[in-house]
């Protein structure tokens, strides 16, 4: 079962029209972390995956992160498109977010160059920006992704989504 796709307005995207399997683009949107009122992460050099019926998931360099507030945790993923990955935990003063971000250490081919980035939960930050747009997180504990108002769903991990 696929759900009726919403036709993307001009300057939009559909995440139907994203392909299968995920793909690894640049782009130079800025992207901003923040986290107990620390800006985590700020880049305009991050990638982004893009994957059928899934809004983008933002890959930041390390070097454009504040690792001193990174816990690594032995927790690893495996997804078939990128690799294997491990995730990490935030400690910022007394606020501990367990499994907040993600980064892919045995990447596959096609995903090698996000080995040195990570990945954000934006439902887990105080706010995610992209070019100063405040984003929604993607529905559901899941997926990483970002929604910002030019793309469009509906998105996997939504309610009823999983059937997809």
């Amino acid at each position: 079962m696929h759900p009726n796709r919403f036709e993307p307005q001009a300057g939009q995207e559909s995440v139907w029209d994203y392909p299968r399997p995920a793909i690894l683009e640049d782009t130079t949107k800025h992207i901003r972390i923040i986290c107990n009122d620390i800006v985590l992460a700020e880049t305009d050099r991050a990638k982004r995956v893009l994957e059928t019926s899934h809004p983008p998931c933002y890959y930041i360099p390390i070097e454009d992160i504040k690792m001193e507030y990174l816990v690594e945790t032995s927790r690893r993923t495996m997804c078939e498109w990128k690799g294997i990955s491990q995730y990490y935990d935030i400690a910022i003063a007394d606020k501990y977010i367990q499994n907040a971000g993600w980064r892919y250490t045995l990447p596959t081919p096609n995903f090698v160059d996000i080995q040195n980035s990570i990945s954000f939960y934006g439902s887990l930050m105080d706010a995610c920006y992209v070019n100063d747009e405040l984003i929604t997180p993607q529905d559901g504990d899941f997926y990483g992704g970002w929604i910002t108002s030019d793309i469009v769903g509906p998105f996997k991990g939504e309610v009823g989504t999983w059937g997809w």
